[in-house]
Parts: C-alpha cells; structure tokens; sequence
C-alpha cells in the first residue's frame, strides 16, 4: 500500500499508476474510510484538485477531492 501526501502528490502518483505498463487494477482509499476500485483506467479522470471515477454497473460518477485520497494499492484478485 503507498501511502500519500497532499494534492500534487496524489495526482502525480495516481497518473503513474493509471500510466502502468500493463495497467494494473487499484483501489483508492479515503480519509473517511470510502474504497474505490478502479479496474480499468478510462473510470478515472484526474483533475487540478480532485479526480471523478466512473463506475459502469450505476453509470454513475463520484468526485473526490485529492487531500482526501490516503492511499493507493493494487487489488489482490483482479
């Protein structure tokens, strides 16, 4: 789990992730406990200050602010 810090830093390192070579699943977890999973990398738009995640079985979106992304890890069963 790569934990993170501020905003630029959470961008940056979730760019990196969806950028992976082969993409590799992931989840994001928020400050107020909220997981999100992001299976494949057009779910996820990043922003200056937040991202907006996609989700296809309810089409619908969720913004989340970057300060509140603690951490991002791979999923075990992708």
């Amino acid at each position: 789990m790569q934990q993170l810090k501020g905003a630029s830093t959470n961008a940056q390192t979730i760019r990196e992730w969806l950028n992976r070579q082969p993409f590799e699943p992931f989840e994001l977890r928020l400050s107020n406990g909220d997981v999100f999973q992001v299976r494949h990398p057009e779910v996820l738009a990043i922003g200056r200050d937040r991202v907006a995640l996609f989700d296809p079985h309810t089409d619908r979106f969720v913004h989340v602010a970057l300060i509140h992304i603690n951490s991002i890890q791979a999923l075990q069963n992708a």
